[in-house]
């Protein structure tokens, strides 16, 4: 098994001064495999995408990786997001062949044809009713799949929007938000497919992915500006800029307390946000790893994907 640990005490951001250390496992996987989405999956184990073959990952908290074939996929499939379903499948994109799949855990997959040829679908989540909600990037629409494969789109109002990352509300509202990347907004659909927008004060921010907080917000990643940016149900906005100048901010998750998780591609970090907007970065040992997507584990630790250097790393924080 190939690990790296690194222990650091640090935050240069917050007035804390934490500990952490970072494993990196990469023992398992195929060589430039690229993994890139994580889920926690319905066995308590971390699976992943890996979107430069046709396999996905799964990963145990001791990091024993296994890797599964998608034996009906042809050439590259472009695998992307991924998620546990309401029927404790594993539910993922497949970007290239415009396909949503469900993985068992006994390896039965099942493939569904998206509707709109070209798509560009990206990121997966369950919606609040229990169907799998997804973003179509090329196609400008919202889309909902129900476990039995029903695909239905919505249309986004702004046109050429970019529809990249969504998340669920778990409250009576029954809403799920998506992020609008080239139109610069934050958006909330019904189950019903309604949908209300609105716009970041920088049209050129490229919000890109999004989760839900544990104070009742949305979450989300600013690229182009360099902000997380926290959006109520009401639309008030608050924004906190990163202290260093293009971070290159990709995924972003809840964390196992009140605070906000989040890469840093482009510097190399993984960063976390209190609920008053107090940022700490912690660096990645390995140089250029480039980290895509960051879930909370089962074990309660930040897991999250590196991209570019083959690896699927998982970060425990402690007090120093």
């Amino acid at each position: 098994m190939n690990r790296l640990i690194i222990i650091i005490g640090l935050s240069l951001i917050s007035n804390l001064v934490s500990a952490y250390t970072i494993e990196e496992y990469s023992q398992g996987l195929t060589p430039n495999s690229n993994p890139g989405g994580i889920t926690v999956g319905p066995d308590n184990n971390l699976w992943v995408t890996e979107n430069n073959i046709n396999k996905i990952a799964r990963i145990k908290p001791n990091g024993v990786i296994t890797e599964y074939p998608i034996a009906n996929a042809s050439s590259s499939v472009g695998l992307s997001g991924i998620i546990t379903g309401p029927d404790n499948n594993l539910w993922f994109i497949e970007s290239n062949s415009n396909k949503i799949a469900k993985l068992t855990l006994t390896g039965e997959l099942i493939e569904y044809a998206i509707p709109t040829a070209n798509s560009g679908a990206l990121e997966i989540t369950v919606g609040p009713d229990n169907n799998l909600w997804f973003t179509e990037l090329n196609a400008n629409k919202i889309a909902v799949i129900s476990v039995n494969g029903a695909i239905t789109e919505y249309a986004i109002p702004s046109i050429d929007s970019q529809p990249y990352g969504i998340t669920s509300d778990t409250s009576m509202n029954g809403k799920l938000w998506f992020t609008e990347s080239k139109a610069g907004k934050i958006a909330s659909i019904t189950t019903s497919g309604n949908i209300t927008e609105y716009a970041l004060p920088n049209s050129n921010s490229l919000p890109v992915t999004i989760t839900l907080g544990k104070d009742g917000a949305y979450w989300f990643t600013e690229r182009n500006t360099n902000k997380i940016g926290r959006i109520t149900n009401l639309g008030k906005l608050t924004e906190y800029l990163l202290p260093r100048a293009d971070s290159g901010l990709g995924g972003i998750t809840s964390g196992p307390d009140d605070t906000i998780w989040f890469t840093e591609e482009t510097a190399n970090k993984i960063g976390e946000i209190s609920a008053q907007g107090v940022i700490s970065e912690y660096a990645i040992p390995t140089l250029n790893s480039y980290p895509l997507r960051i879930v909370t584990g089962p074990d309660a630790n930040m897991w999250f994907t590196e991209f570019k250097t083959n690896k699927i790393a998982v970060l425990t924080q402690f007090n120093a």
